[in-house]
């Protein structure tokens, strides 16, 4: 299992969950040193990014919520989608072709090493332009969803 993130201006870092399960404490710690490596990266200001989570428990809990706050978040800007909905989240499409690029080795990893060893070298085949179609195409998804009451889109 893995968190990642995206941005308009290119990847943002990935982290390895190491036990396969993520708990409100690790997640916390997870936004505390990947996402905050990820915006110092790009020199963005959390109170000036959009920030998209599903509606994960761990994710809305008390901590989390204390945790954005304390970062100076701006509330208005995190948006909790919900959960299993590729429709509207554009990370959906990279893990998707992430899949995609892995399946293309011609022999499996031989263990959780070499797979975590392949999952960051293709993570960073990416271009900004894969982020950006993905993410200039949030309008028109949204309206496509809306148009579908929910059910299933193009997308």
């Amino acid at each position: 299992m893995m968190w990642g993130c995206i941005t308009y201006d290119g990847p943002g870092y990935v982290c390895r969950i190491y036990d396969g399960t993520m708990k409100k404490e690790d997640y916390v710690h997870i936004l505390d040193t990947t996402l905050m490596d990820t915006l110092n990266y790009y020199n963005y200001d959390p109170k000036s990014i959009y920030f998209q989570q599903d509606n994960d428990p761990k994710h809305t809990s008390k901590v989390a919520k204390a945790w954005f706050e304390e970062n100076n978040f701006d509330s208005k800007s995190i948006y909790s989608w919900p959960v299993q909905s590729p429709d509207i989240n554009p990370i959906e499409h990279i893990w998707h072709h992430l899949k995609l690029k892995l399946s293309t080795y011609e022999t499996k990893a031989k263990g959780v090493h070499e797979l975590w060893d392949r999952i960051e070298e293709q993570w960073a085949t990416f271009t900004k332009d894969d982020y950006r179609k993905y993410i200039d195409s949030m309008p028109a998804r949204i309206r496509a969803v809306i148009q579908a009451k929910g059910g299933y889109t193009d997308y």
